[in-house]
Protein backbone atom coordinates (compact mmCIF):
# COMPACT_ATOMS: atom_id res chain seq x y z
CA UNK A 1 0.00 0.00 0.00
CA UNK A 2 1.01 3.23 -0.98
CA UNK A 3 1.91 5.93 1.38
CA UNK A 4 -0.83 8.53 0.56
CA UNK A 5 -3.16 5.39 1.39
CA UNK A 6 -2.23 4.44 4.44
CA UNK A 7 -2.59 7.97 5.55
CA UNK A 8 -5.92 8.11 3.54
CA UNK A 9 -6.79 4.95 5.87
CA UNK A 10 -5.62 6.80 9.07
CA UNK A 11 -8.02 9.73 8.83
CA UNK A 12 -10.36 7.40 7.96
CA UNK A 13 -10.61 6.12 11.58
CA UNK A 14 -9.16 8.89 13.06
CA UNK A 15 -11.29 8.42 16.34
CA UNK A 16 -10.18 11.77 18.07
CA UNK A 17 -11.61 13.80 15.02
CA UNK A 18 -14.61 12.38 15.02
CA UNK A 19 -15.28 12.86 19.18
CA UNK A 20 -15.14 16.66 17.96
CA UNK A 21 -17.25 16.47 15.13
CA UNK A 22 -20.29 18.85 15.76
CA UNK A 23 -22.23 19.14 12.52
CA UNK A 24 -25.64 21.64 12.52
CA UNK A 25 -29.09 20.13 12.22
CA UNK A 26 -29.12 21.90 8.40
CA UNK A 27 -26.43 19.66 7.34
CA UNK A 28 -26.98 16.65 9.32
CA UNK A 29 -30.69 16.71 7.65
CA UNK A 30 -28.75 16.83 4.28
CA UNK A 31 -26.50 13.90 4.96
CA UNK A 32 -29.28 11.73 6.09
CA UNK A 33 -32.06 12.94 3.67
CA UNK A 34 -33.97 13.79 6.60
CA UNK A 35 -36.21 17.07 7.21
CA UNK A 36 -34.99 18.89 10.00
CA UNK A 37 -38.39 19.06 11.54
CA UNK A 38 -38.29 15.07 11.83
CA UNK A 39 -34.84 15.62 13.41
CA UNK A 40 -36.68 18.21 15.97
CA UNK A 41 -39.84 15.44 16.54
CA UNK A 42 -37.03 12.71 17.25
CA UNK A 43 -34.93 15.09 19.60
CA UNK A 44 -38.41 15.52 21.75
CA UNK A 45 -39.01 11.96 21.77
CA UNK A 46 -35.12 11.88 23.04
CA UNK A 47 -34.39 9.35 20.64
CA UNK A 48 -31.08 11.56 19.74
CA UNK A 49 -29.94 14.23 21.63
CA UNK A 50 -28.53 17.78 20.48
CA UNK A 51 -25.13 19.11 21.73
CA UNK A 52 -26.02 22.69 21.97
CA UNK A 53 -25.96 24.13 25.14
CA UNK A 54 -27.58 27.55 24.60
CA UNK A 55 -31.24 28.07 24.81
CA UNK A 56 -32.16 29.27 21.63
CA UNK A 57 -29.29 28.21 19.59
CA UNK A 58 -29.50 26.16 16.25
CA UNK A 59 -29.42 22.05 17.38
CA UNK A 60 -25.65 20.74 16.79
CA UNK A 61 -24.93 17.12 16.86
CA UNK A 62 -22.02 15.12 17.42
CA UNK A 63 -20.48 11.98 15.40
CA UNK A 64 -22.37 9.57 17.71
CA UNK A 65 -25.89 10.91 17.21
CA UNK A 66 -25.46 11.20 13.28
CA UNK A 67 -24.68 7.35 12.93
CA UNK A 68 -27.64 6.84 15.30
CA UNK A 69 -30.26 9.09 13.05
CA UNK A 70 -28.45 7.03 9.76
CA UNK A 71 -28.85 3.84 10.86
CA UNK A 72 -32.58 4.67 12.21
CA UNK A 73 -33.02 6.02 8.78
CA UNK A 74 -31.75 3.09 6.73
CA UNK A 75 -33.87 0.46 9.30
CA UNK A 76 -37.05 2.72 8.48
CA UNK A 77 -36.19 2.93 4.72
CA UNK A 78 -36.30 -1.16 4.58
CA UNK A 79 -39.86 -0.92 6.22
CA UNK A 80 -38.88 -0.75 9.90
CA UNK A 81 -41.27 1.15 12.25
CA UNK A 82 -39.69 4.24 14.62
CA UNK A 83 -39.65 2.72 17.29
CA UNK A 84 -38.66 -0.89 15.92
CA UNK A 85 -35.60 1.07 14.10
CA UNK A 86 -34.77 2.77 17.96
CA UNK A 87 -34.58 -0.42 19.47
CA UNK A 88 -32.23 -2.61 16.96
CA UNK A 89 -30.24 0.56 16.91
CA UNK A 90 -29.95 1.09 20.49
CA UNK A 91 -29.25 -2.70 21.16
CA UNK A 92 -26.57 -3.07 18.18
CA UNK A 93 -24.97 0.32 19.76
CA UNK A 94 -24.94 -0.74 23.45
CA UNK A 95 -23.30 -4.60 21.60
CA UNK A 96 -21.03 -2.45 19.96
CA UNK A 97 -20.07 -0.13 23.24
CA UNK A 98 -20.20 -3.34 25.50
CA UNK A 99 -17.65 -5.35 23.16
CA UNK A 100 -14.95 -2.54 23.03
CA UNK A 101 -14.95 -1.79 26.73
CA UNK A 102 -13.61 -5.39 26.78
CA UNK A 103 -10.29 -4.17 25.00
CA UNK A 104 -9.70 -0.51 27.05
CA UNK A 105 -9.29 -2.78 30.26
Amino acid sequence: MAKKEEEGLARAFDYEFLEKLIVGIGEVAKIANIPTRQLRYWEEKNIIKSVTEEEGKNRRYDYKNIKKILLIKELMDDGYSLDGAVNKVERRMKMIEESLSKFKK
